[in-house]
C-alpha cells in the first residue's frame, strides 16, 4: 500500500504571507547597513596615539599649517576634531574648547548613522514574527473551517506559515541586534577617544602654542 505525503511548497509558504517578504526586506536592510557601517569604521581606523605624537611635535615646532594638512590628510574623525582647535587656536581657549565639542557632537552623529535602523529592526521583528504567527494561526482554523472533514493537510499551510513567521522574526531580530551592540560599543569607544585627544591637544596648545613661552616668563 503506498501512503502519499503531503508536500508543503515553502515558496508558496512564503509569498502567501506578507509578513515573510516583509521580514525577507528587513534582512536585506540590515545586512546593508552592517556592510556600509563596517566598511566606515574601516576607513576611518586611526592610532590616535601616533596621531597625537604628531600633533604635538607640530605645535611645538608652531607648525600649524603643517598640523592643520596633517589633519586633512590623516583619516577618521579625531583629525577632524583637532584641525579645528588648529585653525581656531587664535580664540581665547575656552572658545576653543567649545568648537572642538561642537565638531566632536557633529562627527558622533556621522558615527552612529543608521543605528537606529538596526536597533528598531532589533526590537520590531520578533512582534512582527508574533504578528504573522498569529495570522498563520488564523488562515489555519479558517482553512478547516471552510473544508468539513478534511484531513490535517487542509491546515497545514497555515500552520506553517505561522511557523516560519516566529523563525523569521527571531532570524532577522538576533542579527540585528547583535550588529546593533558591536558597532554601538565601538561608538562609545571612538567617542572616549576623541575627547580625550580633544582634552590632550587643548593641554598643548595651553602650553606649547603660540604665547605660551611668553606668557611663562
Amino acid at each position: 500500500m503506498e501512503h502519499s505525503a503531503y508536500q508543503i511548497d515553502a515558496i508558496q509558504v512564503i509569498r502567501s504571507s506578507w509578513v515573510l517578504v516583509l521580514m525577507f526586506i528587513l534582512s536585506i536592510i540590515v545586512v546593508a547597513v552592517a556592510i556600509e557601517r563596517w566598511f566606515y569604521f574601516a576607513r576611518t581606523k586611526l592610532d590616535s596615539d601616533k596621531f597625537l605624537e604628531q600633533i604635538k611635535a607640530y605645535i611645538i615646532d608652531e607648525k600649524y599649517n603643517d598640523a592643520i594638512a596633517f589633519c586633512k590628510k590623516s583619516k577618521g574623525v579625531i583629525p577632524i576634531v583637532v584641525r579645528t582647535g588648529m585653525e581656531e587656536r587664535h580664540l581665547p581657549r575656552d572658545e576653543v574648547a567649545k568648537l572642538m565639542e561642537a565638531t566632536m557632537a557633529e562627527q558622533k552623529v556621522n558615527l552612529q548613522r543608521y543605528l537606529n535602523i538596526l536597533g528598531s529592526i532589533g526590537s520590531t521583528a520578533p512582534f512582527i514574527g508574533l504578528f504573522g504567527t498569529v495570522l498563520g494561526i488564523i488562515k489555519a482554523f479558517r482553512d478547516l473551517a471552510a473544508s468539513a472533514g478534511g484531513g490535517p493537510e487542509i491546515v497545514m499551510v497555515g500552520i506553517a506559515e505561522a511557523l516560519v513567521a516566529t523563525a523569521g522574526g527571531l532570524a532577522v531580530a538576533i542579527p540585528a541586534v547583535l550588529l546593533y551592540n558591536y558597532f554601538t560599543d565601538k561608538v562609545k569607544n571612538i567617542t572616549v577617544e576623541m575627547d580625550t585627544v580633544t582634552r590632550k591637544t587643548l593641554v598643548l596648545l595651553a602650553n606649547y602654542g603660540e604665547g605660551a613661552h611668553a606668557r611663562r616668563k
